[in-house]
């Protein structure tokens, strides 16, 4: 081979490069919707007592993801090994060897960091043992078969019908993954309702703030309360009652039941949430009409009022 022949274009590197990062994100976009998956059957311990979802964002980032880029893997993957049919000798190249072997040490440190991931999460109590096992098995599983391919692809020793039977049998594994996706976050019509009613709690949250600092300004709590919010379906409005001296109602229309997993929930943090007595309020709710009942604590929310 000559000098010439030997040398890395533009066309090799880019997508030699474009394959190997392609193959990086759906393989972690792959082992993250799984987790997600058996996080839904095997719900991790949570440590906080009051979270919102979050959940439905990261499986919907991972299905899209693996949409997008598993069919660019395969094109780019198709292109690069085009060019080693018309011209054998650029199997040699080097941005091949180093990527390749790049790609090795990679699925070996991610087979390394996510089991000790996973192992942690165990041992911590967090993960119950078929959680557990489940997910070191996809970590092995992924992350061994990146290992196998590779070095075999390395070595020219897999066939153009061994790739496509890879291609298919990846592809047909993904499409599960996805199917499962789908059936934990429900159909794009089910998460913008979910968003919807999410941002009913934020309202009723901010809602509820305005009277505890009503009731610190003037040791009383409001009759009623002006400027409601409005509601942003404009199914129906918000409704505040007053129902004692140091008690009151916050009420809304919700489209679905909460009943999200703890392990799908973070810590709410902002300007309405101060304090471990708002944070631990329960905002769970049916769907329809739902009304949450409050009790001010004058000891954890003293007025400023001097008698």
């Amino acid at each position: 081979m000559t000098m010439e022949q030997n040398r890395t274009s533009a066309k090799d590197f880019f997508l030699h490069l474009g394959s190997i990062v392609a193959l990086y994100v759906v393989a972690g976009n792959f082992i993250n919707l799984l987790f997600k998956i058996i996080n839904e059957a095997y719900p991790e311990v949570a440590a906080y007592s009051y979270y919102y979802y979050q959940g439905g964002s990261q499986i919907s980032l991972s299905v899209a993801t693996l949409i997008v880029v598993f069919p660019v893997f395969v094109l780019l993957s198709r292109m690069v090994h085009k060019t080693y049919e018309e011209s054998p000798e650029k199997k040699s190249l080097g941005i091949r060897k180093w990527l390749t072997y790049i790609t090795l040490f990679v699925a070996g440190i991610m087979l390394v960091g996510d089991l000790v991931t996973v192992l942690y999460k165990f041992l911590d109590g967090q993960d119950l043992t078929a959680a557990f096992l489940l997910k070191a098995l996809v970590v092995l599983l992924v992350s061994g078969a990146v290992f196998g391919f590779y070095l075999q692809d390395i070595r020219d020793q897999v066939s153009q019908k061994a790739r496509n039977i890879w291609a298919v049998a990846i592809g047909c594994l993904l499409l599960v993954a996805i199917i499962l996706g789908f059936s934990v976050i429900g159909s794009p019509k089910t998460q913008r309702l979910l968003r919807e009613d999410d941002r009913k709690i934020s309202d009723l949250q901010n809602m509820q703030w305005q009277v505890i600092n009503y009731w610190q300004v003037n040791a009383f709590i409001p009759n009623e309360m002006p400027n409601l919010p409005l509601d942003p379906q404009g199914d129906n409005t918000y409704e505040y009652r007053k129902t004692g001296e140091l008690s009151f109602e916050l009420c809304a229309g919700f489209n679905k039941e909460d009943n999200i997993p703890q392990n799908q929930r973070v810590p709410i943090e902002g300007p309405y949430m101060k304090g471990d007595v708002m944070r631990s309020d329960n905002w769970e709710h049916p769907a329809g009409w739902h009304c949450f009942s409050r009790q001010i604590d004058p000891i954890a929310y003293p007025t400023s009022v001097r008698g």
